[in-house]
């Protein structure tokens, strides 16, 4: 259990929240284009053709644990220590964790044409969601079982429901103008699983006889992943290989109103993946009797883990992405832009009410942003960015006041260090623009989309299909 709780962490170290970093929307940056495909990221007269992240850091990440598990789950994390001796139990107290990332491994963007502002681009991505219900005692169990009493009926100590899904995430971005005021843009994208596992435990029950050391533990429910065992998760897991092939469809639109109020639409990553390499769904309805419990807690674990992975068939299944509809109002007020955007997830539990402020002077902005999760936790976001035509450089957070907590904790390997709901959040990126300059046609001699066959307007064209003939 250690090992898998630290293997969680690990996951959110290394990636970033899809937590969807609000601060950056609406800004032109690569990440706004790719993330809400209408956004353009070019700029006439200023920019040059092309755009990357040339293999540079562009990543985000997010994780939080909220409940009464705090306090341990902050001990393991900023001390290494897995001690749960002051978790209660018996209470039916259930916590909760949260974990997105978003890692661009490299991007691409090119501007394709004068007219119609069209653009496109390319990029390979690495993403991550989870989430987690537990109880106390399922960290308990696999600790120590001297906190259970003898002769007492724990019923529901292991009822635990949560997913884990990480896949990389090849696309295809393309946005144009419809008009000087409205936008579209679409994101295609193919995917290839790395790691799925999924658990429903829905009923459970836990009995130790007086005077034994072998207790009863009873589970009811369903376990579905693509590896029997996590000791067999490797780095080979984590190259694209496509035996767990997935697509993914996002849809975006954006209008400016004549009075400066932008307002932004997005469907992002609607999308399944076919998990069918190495896969396995098992129903478990068992008792066991746990022997040599005494002195022996790896043995213990490991009879507990044989419930769910011994009793596995082979089976095919399909996983949903974590798909999303985003909104977002903001208007600019000299150096002052505040910002509103809501997002809710469309298959999983989840969502963000956000209230962006961001201060800009010359290239330089920062940004403040409170944020409501819908699964009941509250934060506030921090960012700095610099940014020209031609560069882009940002940094920030979700969530100030637990990553803090956490990396302040994590330096003094001190446990006592943070309170509520712990956590972290970080996100940064850098994005170079080159080739030649993107200019007017009264600028230039030679322009994108001037003089050559552009085919015309791609959305005006698909939209064609519903008028009357």
């Amino acid at each position: 259990m250690k090992k898998l709780l630290l293997a969680l962490l690990a996951i959110t170290s290394f990636g970033v929240a899809n937590a969807q970093q609000y601060a950056l929307f609406g800004t032109k940056t690569m990440f706004d284009a790719f993330e809400n495909p209408s956004q353009k990221s070019f700029t006439l007269d200023s920019s040059r053709r092309f755009s990357s992240n040339f293999f540079l850091p562009y990543l985000g990440t997010n994780a939080i644990n909220k409940g009464s598990s705090g306090p341990a789950i902050r001990k393991l994390t900023q001390t290494g220590v897995f001690d749960t001796r002051s978790l209660p139990i018996g209470t039916g107290e259930v916590n909760h964790f949260f974990e997105n990332s978003n890692i661009y491994v490299a991007a691409f963007r090119l501007f394709m044409s004068y007219k119609y502002q069209k653009e496109m681009g390319l990029s390979w991505q690495i993403r991550s969601d989870a989430h987690i219900d537990y109880t106390n005692e399922t960290l308990v169990i696999f600790d120590s079982f001297e906190r259970f009493n003898t002769d007492q009926l724990y019923t529901g100590i292991l009822d635990t429901k949560g997913y884990e899904q990480s896949y990389h995430q090849f696309s295809f971005t393309y946005r144009e103008n419809w008009n000087k005021r409205l936008a579209f843009g679409l994101k295609a994208s193919i995917l290839s699983g790395i790691l799925y596992n999924k658990l429903d435990v829905s009923d459970s029950y836990l009995y130790i006889a007086p005077g034994s050391d072998a207790p009863l533990i009873s589970l009811k429910g369903t376990y579905s992943a693509n590896f029997s065992d996590f000791n067999e998760v490797d780095q080979k897991n984590f190259f694209p290989n496509f035996k767990n092939p997935g697509l993914s469809l996002g849809f975006g639109t954006n209008y400016t109103t004549e009075k400066g109020l932008f307002l932004m639409a997005n469907i992002k990553d609607l999308g399944f993946i076919w998990w069918r390499s190495n896969t396995q769904r098992n129903t478990i309805n068992q008792s066991k009797i746990i022997e040599n419990i005494e002195n022996n807690q790896s043995n213990t674990n490991q009879q507990i883990k044989d419930i769910f992975l011994l009793s596995g068939q082979p089976k095919n299944f399909l996983a949903p992405t974590n798909a999303k509809l985003d909104v977002y109002l903001s208007k600019r007020y000299d150096f002052y832009k505040p910002a509103l955007a809501v997002s809710k997830n469309l298959f999983y539990k989840g969502g963000d009410i956000a209230f962006v402020n961001t201060f800009i002077v010359n290239d330089l902005s920062g940004s403040i942003t409170p944020l409501y999760n819908l699964n009941g936790v509250f934060m506030v976001g921090l960012q700095g960015k610099y940014q020209t035509p031609n560069f882009e450089l940002f940094m920030g957070t979700d969530n100030l006041v637990a990553t803090s907590f956490q990396t302040y904790g994590l330096l003094k390997k001190d446990a006592t260090v943070g309170r509520g709901p712990n956590g972290a959040s970080f996100y940064m990126g850098v994005g170079i623009k080159f080739g030649n300059a993107v200019n007017h046609p009264q600028f230039a001699d030679v322009i994108p989309g001037i003089n050559d066959n552009e085919g015309g307007s791609f959305f005006k064209n698909l939209f064609s299909i519903f008028k009357r003939q």
